[in-house]
């Protein structure tokens, strides 16, 4: 398994990356989610992310259970997302996120679902979870801190923009990167410059959207993995719920090269005209995956 530096933490973490949502689905018994961990990691996948709010907690207790066991814990490097605004919600989630985990400490938390104009501003605001994020690293709880967001770039450089104002640079920054964001509102060409000024880890996310982007392109899914690994991503996040989705992301990783640029282009010119308007990045365009907006009370 290839392996890459996250950033500015000089981590070396595996380049794809194992989605903590998928595998707390409902669907997925509990045996074959763990098995499902314990196989990615034996196969070389040493970054693994999860949420808070993940299938109600689900994702983070069979991701505890499963490195609980036989030091699967001291091979990965662990991340997960936290949804309050305010310190108090904040270091409330985080003590069930470390308890839900089985362990003392996270290797990355990061700020989930910068999807409005004001996110950065509450996160920042005194009281707020820079606050409590700052203190739980300096307690030994949080070894990085990051954001995500998958709503518009504009959120994601003011959220950059008022840290460097607080004298402050996040070590990392989640975002949907995939053959369609490139043609609309995109992140890859607005926030991923930004980023490699900043020496930020870049993760990558919707590689497929919600399968969507896959069956609307016409791509083989270890193409579109591929162009995801071709931008200066640090890690490709992606869901795995069975064995042969666990094979699929092994493959793209150990089969990777650089592509060329005809071969970018060939890629994104399949895309254009689906993608110009956002429609099929939901995620972008409508509420359907804003687990916060759906639940405001998580933001405190």
């Amino acid at each position: 398994m290839p392996k890459r530096r996250l950033g500015r933490t000089e981590e070396k973490v595996s380049i794809i990356g194992m989605g903590g949502f998928h595998i707390g689905h409902p669907y997925l018994p509990d045996n074959d989610a763990i098995q499902l961990i314990h196989a990615g990691i034996d196969r070389g996948i040493t970054f693994l992310d999860n949420s808070w709010d993940y299938n109600a907690g689900m994702s983070e207790l069979r991701m505890g259970r499963a490195l609980s066991v036989n030091g699967y814990r001291d091979r990965v490097f662990l991340m997960t997302k936290l949804d309050g605004r305010t310190a108090a919600a904040f270091n409330a989630q985080l003590e069930e996120s470390l308890a839900r985990l089985l362990t003392d400490h996270l290797d990355l938390v990061q700020f989930h679902e910068n999807i409005r104009p004001d996110d950065a501003d509450r996160i920042f605001a005194p009281g707020g979870a820079f606050e409590a994020a700052v203190a739980a690293k300096a307690a030994g709880k949080v070894r990085y801190i990051g954001f995500t967001g998958h709503k518009s770039p504009k959120y994601h450089l003011h959220m950059i923009d008022l840290a460097t104002r607080h004298g402050f640079t996040f070590d990392t920054v989640q975002m949907p990167l995939n053959v369609f964001d490139a043609h609309y509102d995109s992140f890859a060409r607005e926030v991923i410059p930004i980023a490699q000024k900043l020496d930020m880890g870049i993760l990558a996310m919707k590689t497929f959207g919600d399968n969507n982007l896959l069956a609307a392109s016409g791509l083989d899914p270890i193409e579109m993995l591929h162009y995801g690994l071709n931008l200066p991503t640090s890690v490709v996040i992606t869901g795995i719920d069975k064995p042969e989705i666990l094979d699929q992301a092994i493959i793209a990783a150990t089969t990777f090269e650089p592509l060329s640029q005809a071969r970018v282009d060939a890629i994104l010119a399949k895309t254009a005209s689906l993608a110009r308007d956002g429609s099929y990045e939901r995620y972008k365009t409508s509420h359907f995956f804003d687990s916060t907006v759906q639940n405001p009370s998580w933001l405190g």
